[in-house]
């Protein structure tokens, strides 16, 4: 009986793994002799909107650029429903921080949405009325069709993010990730990313986003995954989204005083 039963629980994992837009399975990253991610499992559940929290350091966008495959793990793997990465980048749209892109580079706001569309574009690159209508209805989804001929430079820090979350929607994808979309912006813009990200998830995409603002948690996700360096929890705000997980989190670093505001948010 207890074969049986250990059977069944590694078919429901097996099943639950294939059917996950994004699995992570032992990641462990380093820069140097100490690891930034050790060990980590993340299961990413499909529809859902899921905020990677933790301190500064706690290996937070390391473990999203390891699981895209921007930067090499010591160990462990990604998987996307249940399939390797290679040949199921198609599905995953990606917004890195603004501060790891060169705004300098001379680009016109319509060529970066227009670079979401490289799967239809192919290498010949020959743009098309349906493309270029295509990449504005992006811009005008994430308010920025007026700065369609702009350089990219020449926009704000949140105008900017506006752009680099229509090229992402430009590509249709299934899977969006995030990195710290709403850093450094203005609280219009915000709004705006997250009335986009909202409606993703209503039309049964799914939404992973570091996050770094305690207070917006339960008004933004449904589910969080907290890390510092290891997984410390995984599950829907309701139940993870908690003061002594957060407590684990931050190792004592977050006052009580905040604990105290965010639990009486809770209710």
């Amino acid at each position: 009986m207890l074969e049986l039963a250990r059977m069944d629980g590694l078919a429901a994992q097996a099943q639950s793994l294939e059917q996950s837009p994004l699995s992570v399975r032992g990641m462990t990253v380093s820069y140097g002799q100490k690891p930034a991610v050790f060990s980590v499992d993340m299961t990413v559940v499909e529809g859902s909107m899921t905020a990677i929290i933790g301190p500064n350091g706690a290996g937070k966008s390391t473990l999203l650029k390891a699981a895209l495959g921007v930067i090499k793990p010591l160990a462990g793997r990604a998987m996307v429903h249940g399939k390797p990465l290679n040949g199921q980048r198609h599905r995953i749209a990606y917004v890195p921080q603004r501060a790891s892109v060169d705004w300098d580079f001379p680009t016109r706001v319509i060529d970066v949405v227009l670079m979401g569309l490289y799967r239809e574009l192919g290498l010949l690159r020959r743009i098309k009325v349906v493309h270029m209508n295509k990449a504005m209805a992006c811009l005008d989804r994430v308010g920025m069709s007026d700065f369609a001929d702009r350089q990219i430079g020449q926009l704000s820090g949140g105008q900017q993010q506006r752009v680099f979350l229509a090229r992402a929607l430009a590509q249709g994808a299934d899977l969006y990730l995030l990195d710290e979309p709403f850093a450094g912006v203005d609280a219009a813009t915000e709004k705006a990313i997250i009335d986009v990200l909202k409606g993703l998830k209503a039309a049964g995409k799914t939404v992973v986003a570091v996050h770094h603002d305690l207070a917006t948690v339960r008004d933004y996700f449904d589910r969080v995954f907290l890390i510092n360096t290891r997984k410390v929890a995984e599950g829907p705000v309701e139940t993870t989204f908690t003061a002594e997980n957060l407590n684990l989190a931050y190792g004592g670093r977050l006052a009580m005083a905040q604990i105290d505001q965010l639990e009486l948010a809770a209710g």
